[in-house]
């Protein structure tokens, strides 16, 4: 089974320069996944921020399944962690955010009051991997367009603020990944979401990852998108048959794996198999459910 690492160079200079710049932040925006929120909180989060407030944004709701987005906030809740889920893209739950970061840092400002001092906009640093949307979501919460934006992962390069009309400042930071996954799931999960380059992925790996799991929670997706009478409990003759369903032939007559990868991919990253969540509070999915072969 293929070890998923990617750490671009850039990503190491970005975790110091947050370090850095954290001293001048009120709260900290932590921009998660809603389809996968604990595979895409970077674990060192919790070590470069330490006890600023927090608000964390359950991003691409609208690609997740609903019911389990519902018992993450609640998982939140009981971490004492407030969450909201958003759609960047539509503005979906994206106007609640000001006042949820004002709130949050009001006791700050009232020690200000106390010394005298005035009001002033409240700085907020927003933190996410790659491709999770934090470009979207500046542009959504500035009204305009100040963020480069696109759909491969670490567009952000640089840091930048981006002044608010609604008294915030937004410091924007390059996606930040970690050096190693701990769990090789993490991993799957993250490639599967397109927070990983694809050049640098086995994707026939992380289609027979997405059809395992699919086949384990969201089997009449699959039945349904590929218009298969019963699933296949090998992953490699899934993965088969639904590369005959669409015509993903090589030569004398063998399937074509890597079309077969590609085009389910792409239809779970855009919503086409519905909405999917790639990781429960309760997960019961394991790394040795997956019997994940190499394709030669």
């Amino acid at each position: 089974m293929t070890t998923i690492q990617w750490f671009p160079g850039h990503m190491a200079k970005a975790r110091r320069q947050v370090s850095e710049r954290l001293k001048l932040i009120d709260v900290v925006i932590e921009l998660l996944d809603a389809r996968l929120p604990l595979s895409s909180r970077n674990p060192m989060i919790d070590e470069i921020i330490q006890d600023k407030p927090r608000l964390i944004l359950l991003n691409k709701t609208d690609l997740a399944d609903q019911a389990i987005t519902d018992q993450w906030i609640d998982y939140f809740r009981q971490h004492d962690l407030l969450a909201l889920p958003i759609d960047a893209q539509s503005g979906k739950g994206v106007r609640r955010v000001p006042e949820l970061c004002r709130e949050l840092v009001e006791p700050v400002m009232e020690k200000r009051r106390a010394k005298g001092m005035n009001d002033r906009s409240v700085r907020v640093m927003i933190l996410g991997i790659p491709n999770v949307g934090k470009s979207s979501l500046i542009n959504r919460l500035a009204g305009r367009r100040v963020a480069s934006t696109g759909d491969r992962p670490a567009v952000t390069k640089a840091q930048q603020w981006v002044k608010m009309s609604e008294g915030l400042d937004l410091l924007d930071t390059p996606g930040i990944l970690w050096p190693k996954f701990e769990d090789q799931l993490v991993g799957f999960r993250l490639a599967a979401s397109g927070a990983i380059r694809d050049e640098v992925l086995d994707l026939g790996e992380i289609a027979l990852f997405v059809l395992a799991y699919l086949s384990l929670y969201y089997p009449e997706r699959l039945q349904e998108r590929f218009k298969l009478d019963q699933l296949p409990q090998d992953w490699i003759e899934l993965m088969e048959e639904i590369g005959r369903k669409r015509g993903c032939i090589a030569g004398r007559g063998l399937i074509d794996y890597d079309k077969t990868a590609d085009i389910l991919l792409r239809e779970l990253r855009s919503g086409k198999l519905g909405t999917v969540s790639l990781e429960r509070p309760d997960d019961q999915f394991s790394i040795e459910m997956m019997q994940i072969q190499h394709m030669e």
